[in-house]
């Protein structure tokens, strides 16, 4: 299947003349309901973060382990996780009984330059164990299931996440491509504090393809949620959007459900929420000042 020619969400890309009334519309105007959807948004904002960082240990910690591990044909695969302000990637071996052979250590920075590297063999840490434990009960039930789709030029990534006694699975998918950011066909897989496998959720059941070029500046872009994915922006669209924010100089994403308007500074990494009916007004506004000046 083609992503771009499977994509049923809207998305676009709002034109140069637009930005600049809508920016000054966001700049002024006064999200009196941002408090009560503080709240219910906080949440979403930290599992996106923590989704990030482990996906910022994973894209680095890969690059920088395989250019310094001899033996390629030893690596059985790879997760990420955080612990005391530090994320970490973790390489294991082939074997039935698999041993950690390298370890890539970040700080929040994620700068090549001061990660440290560890080749050294050993066994898991507890820890490590369940994060490893997880990512192959969630290959296993990926295996069962025919809900999970796959797009040409495309890869599914699993993110294991341990955090306040939850144990979950994110599937993500990645471009093999340039120039082109993926939100949707992503998913949500929930196990047991033995970590076996519960539920599985698609968040968005569409891939939304958007493409982008260097050259490109302060560019805002939107993409729709159905009932389906909720009224907020979601934690796998906002991990996604830091990760290639600094490649596709966009401003904000809009996401636009039927009741809010999650808008993500993609400058500042920060979220705010409107309702969907203040959003129409602004847009409206927008276009009567740009029909005014023309």
């Amino acid at each position: 299947m083609s992503a771009k020619e499977n994509s049923n969400n809207f998305s676009t890309k709002i034109t140069m003349k637009k930005l600049h009334l809508l920016a000054l519309v966001f700049a002024t105007f006064n999200c009196i309901a941002q408090s009560k959807t503080d709240k219910l948004t906080k949440p979403i904002i930290e599992e996106g973060k923590k989704l990030y960082q482990s996906e910022m240990a994973s894209w680095y910690g890969t690059d920088i382990f395989l250019a310094k591990y001899p033996d390629k044909e030893k690596i059985g695969g790879y997760f990420s996780y955080s612990e005391k302000e530090k994320s970490k990637c973790v390489f294991f071996s082939k074997e039935a009984s698999p041993k950690v052979i390298g370890t890539i250590i970040f700080d929040g920075s994620f700068d090549i330059n001061k990660a440290t590297t560890v080749l050294e063999e050993r066994t898991f840490t507890a820890n490590e164990l369940d994060y490893y434990t997880l990512r192959e009960n969630a290959k296993k039930a990926l295996e069962k299931d025919t809900v999970i789709k796959s797009y040409n030029n495309s890869k599914l990534n699993l993110i294991p996440m341990i955090s306040n006694g939850e144990k979950k699975v994110y599937i993500l998918t990645g471009p093999n491509v340039n120039g082109v950011v993926l939100l949707g066909n992503d998913y949500l897989l929930n196990f047991d504090k033995n970590n076996n496998f519960i539920s599985l959720k698609a968040l968005h059941k569409n891939l939304i393809p958007i493409q982008y070029t260097k050259d490109q500046t302060e560019v805002e872009t939107m993409h729709n949620h159905k009932e389906e994915t909720g009224d907020f922006i979601t934690a796998t669209d906002i991990c996604t959007l830091m990760l290639y924010e600094k490649f596709t100089n966009w401003k904000n994403h809009i996401v636009l459900s039927k009741n809010y308007a999650s808008i993500w500074n993609c400058t500042t990494d920060e979220l705010k929420v409107i309702t969907s009916e203040a959003f129409t007004k602004m847009f409206e506004k927008t276009e009567k000042i740009k029909d005014e000046k023309n």
